[in-house]
């Protein structure tokens, strides 16, 4: 071709990458490689093979990890967890910056293999994933520095499981093992089963370094190994990163365990394109969101939804610009997509487009050599149930859906079980955040997409998971506050029969359940008595199901009081405990009567009153960040609430109880479904005569009463929730995280009778931490 013709046509020469050193590597592993064991490879065992999925050859053999190996990995990663949490933060910085520096040092190593086992182009691989990995041992060794004064009274929890994936294999390996290691927890990581060697490349580099002996263990195999890491008993915390399905499975085999769990799970991102966008720009950012890294990305942009006044002109855009996608040789430096991964996710991609199309989508494909590729997608005429819409596909196909108005928008893209990501377009800065406020997404890029860095925090709502990686709110997640330790008594038969015994009150007054700002009648039709120190005390309604639902619908109502200002929601929380004070000595009564000692009455009704002053103080004061992230960007991490949330109360202490988790969820811009204590529910029934009167909004506040750990399981299993907090017996306790994988909503647990609600731990920064989740969004500035 001359140069004329290459000027003219502007394709690509070939520029193909050196894989001799790597593949020289591999060679010199051809009897298979063993895991990596307290500081040390083991022989290798049973093996599988390990392919490159661009040309189908096998590349390596790799041990199958069996529960033998997972439990010599934790007890080699137990013993070394105390002396390493107990060095100093800088001396374990100084092994993170080490690690970094390291990684830069065999950046192209790490670059070549990881496309060779992966798939992805080595253009993807040398500019993003190595670098990304690089910045977060550095940034992380930063947290090791400064971690006590930061994030003081948090402690590591141990000996950290972790669980990550084939689409990023080193990306995700950083995003586990630098804060983990920073907080001072040792970890026993199992890569995926498609992906494993840049993880074992990784153990050299630890070697390399020489980061202690049982810090880093690295055990390969299939999903056996990874279920006999996560239900390991030596096993502190659980960090998994995978498909929704997996997540749910793994909540349910934690629950009781008392492990933490951080879960990244699966999205289906929508990409959201307005009429004044840059068309220009915006086309190009679908090729960021979709086609890198063949789409197998969970944040990928898979869902366009674009203004039907620019859908046209913008459909012909993004068919041209896919017409230049190169897809082909993951080696070749011009290539823009690279193999799928596997050949079985290649089935699943062609069975999920086929199901499209005989729904009625109409496809528009670029090219793609045969083998294990697949060309890039673009579906049209494809209806929000399609299971195009639905599905995350984890491959290069986008839909592509029209909406008229802001508000068809915000429906169109929360219209998705997930709550991963979400990119918006616009030239209109105040339209674009006006959107991210409005959807349901823990990461939104404004007018960009799939920008990352380990100075933010990356995690979703809903079933994409709970929990951050990067950041601050990452360092967190490798850091526990120690939680009081108890013994929950049990709670007395609940009768729903007449008791036979006088009531002294001269007008009886029967205490209703509170449901939408309302005292409502409970729907089985019963009432359960109520014993005091010198017997009955009165009847307390017998709460259902039903009456569950109602109060969730009620609370559903009330989304206007998380959009308040946090200043108009400490100003009801201040009126809340003026008119408690008002009301003192009823309450004193009321506590009194349940066998109380006066003075002790009287110091829980001060400490209720207090209470309402401090988290009032703290509503408008509980701040986000801007995070230092990329140059040219602000990145805003943003508290939100988590929605609805259920509070199960604790027995004793019944006023201050139900106050201390209402508080501060309700501070937060929560509301809330109550279920107070079950032995002296009167306590909190006394409280529905000042909400009304304290102007908070009906559906903010509901209050169920009736058996505990039955309203437990309905409030738990319920999809219409999205956070639960449990106090009562150990056994409940794990149904309640038990049943709360069904919407995968965030749980807080502990035993009743542990904590001292009337003293410091009985209120604190976090509680409100709990009550809400991070929301980052991202926006570009400069021409």
């Amino acid at each position: 071709m001359s140069i004329q013709e290459i000027l003219k046509d502007m394709s690509y020469g070939p520029a193909p990458e050196d894989s001799r050193i790597v593949q020289g590597w591999l060679d010199s592993h051809r009897d298979g490689f063993g895991h990596f064991i307290d500081g040390a490879f083991t022989a290798p065992g049973e093996m599988f093979e390990v392919g490159n999925p661009a040309t189908g050859q096998t590349i390596a053999n790799v041990t199958q990890g069996s529960a033998g190996d997972v439990d010599a990995a934790v007890n080699a990663a137990r013993k070394a967890q105390k002396s390493w949490a107990k060095l100093s933060g800088h001396a374990r910085a100084l092994y993170l910056y080490a690690i970094a520096r390291h990684v830069q040092q065999h950046a192209r190593f790490l670059a070549v293999l990881e496309t060779m086992d992966n798939g992805k182009p080595i253009r993807e691989t040398r500019d993003i994933d190595v670098p990304l990995l690089a910045r977060h041992f550095y940034h992380h060794a930063g947290w090791a520095e400064i971690a006590e004064d930061e994030l003081p009274g948090m402690k590591p929890y141990g000996v950290c499981g972790q669980i990550i994936p084939w689409n990023f294999p080193l990306l995700m390996l950083s995003w586990k093992i630098a804060p983990a290691l920073a907080a001072g927890n040792t970890v026993v990581l199992k890569p995926a089963e498609y992906t494993p060697l840049t993880a074992l490349a990784f153990a050299e580099i630890c070697a390399e370094v020489g980061l202690p002996a049982g810090v880093v263990n690295i055990v390969t195999g299939d999903a056996e190994t990874g279920g006999a890491i996560v239900g390991h008993d030596g096993i502190d915390k659980v960090a998994f990163t995978g498909s929704t399905e997996v997540g749910k499975t793994i909540r349910r085999q934690t629950a009781g365990s008392g492990k933490g769990l951080t879960l990244e799970l699966g999205g289906k991102s929508p990409f959201v394109v307005f009429a004044d966008a840059d068309l220009d720009a915006a086309v190009e950012g679908v090729v960021d969101a979709i086609w890198f890294n063949q789409g197998e990305v969970c944040c990928a942009g898979a869902r366009i939804l674009v203004a039907e006044a620019v859908a046209e002109r913008f459909e012909t855009l993004l068919a041209r610009r896919m017409d230049t996608v190169v897809v082909g040789d993951p080696l070749e430096k011009g290539t823009d997509m690279g193999a799928i991964v596997h050949p079985v996710q290649l089935a699943r991609i062609r069975d999920l487009v086929s199901q499209g199309k005989a729904e009625g989508a109409t496809l528009r494909q670029g090219s793609a050599p045969d083998g294990c590729f697949y060309p890039p997608t673009l579906a049209t005429n494809v209806q929000p149930a399609s299971v195009l819409s639905t599905e995350e596909i984890f491959g290069p196909v986008v839909t592509l859906t029209t909406f008229r108005t802001p508000s068809d928008a915000i429906d169109l893209a929360n219209n998705t079980r997930y709550g991963l990501a979400a990119s918006i377009w616009s030239e209109n800065v105040n339209l674009c955040f006006d959107i991210a406020a409005q959807v349901k997404a823990g990461v939104v890029w404004i007018n960009c997409t799939n920008v990352l860095d380990a100075g933010a925090g990356f995690g979703g709502y809903r079933e994409s998971g709970f929990g951050r990686e990067g950041a601050r709110e990452g360092m967190r997640a490798y850091l526990k506050t120690p939680a009081p330790q108890g013994t929950a008594a049990e709670l007395p038969d609940l009768s729903a029969v007449p008791h036979g015994g006088g009531v002294a009150d001269a007008v009886d007054r029967t205490a209703k359940l509170y449901i939408g700002g309302k005292q409502a009648r409970p729907d089985s039709g019963y009432a359960y008595t109520v014993e005091g120190a010198s017997g009955p005390l009165g009847l307390a309604g017998l709460g259902n199901r039903k009456d569950i639902r109602n109060a969730v619908e009620a609370a559903s109502k009330a989304g206007g009081w998380g959009k308040a200002t946090g200043h108009n929601r400490a100003q009801v929380i201040y009126y809340l405990g003026e008119n408690i004070s008002a009301r003192a000595d009823t309450f004193v009564a009321r506590l009194e009567s349940f066998g109380l000692k006066s003075a002790a009455a009287k110091a829980e009704v001060e400490t209720a009153i207090r209470r309402c002053f401090w988290y009032a103080a703290q509503a408008d004061k509980f701040d986000g960040a801007v995070h230092q992230t990329k140059s040219a960007h602000i990145t805003l991490a943003m508290h939100e609430p988590l929605g609805i949330m259920g509070l199960v109360c604790p027995t004793g202490q019944p006023l201050l109880g139900v106050l201390s988790l209402a508080l501060p969820a309700i501070a937060m811009g929560n509301s809330v479904v109550a279920v107070p204590s079950q032995a002296h529910p009167l306590a909190a029934t006394d409280l529905y005569q000042v909400l009304e009167t304290s102007d908070v909004p009906a559906g903010v506040v509901n209050i169920v009463t009736g058996p505990r750990d039955e309203l437990a399981r309905t409030l738990a299993q319920h999809d219409g929730v999205s956070g639960m907090w449990y106090v009562g017996g150990a056994e409940s306790a794990a149904m309640v995280e038990a049943e709360s994988a069904g919407n995968l909503k965030q749980t807080w647990t502990e035993i009743d009778g542990a904590r001292d609600w009337s003293g410091r731990e009985g209120q604190g920064r976090a509680f409100l931490h709990r009550a809400t989740q991070v929301k980052n969004i991202w926006l570009p500035y400069g021409e």
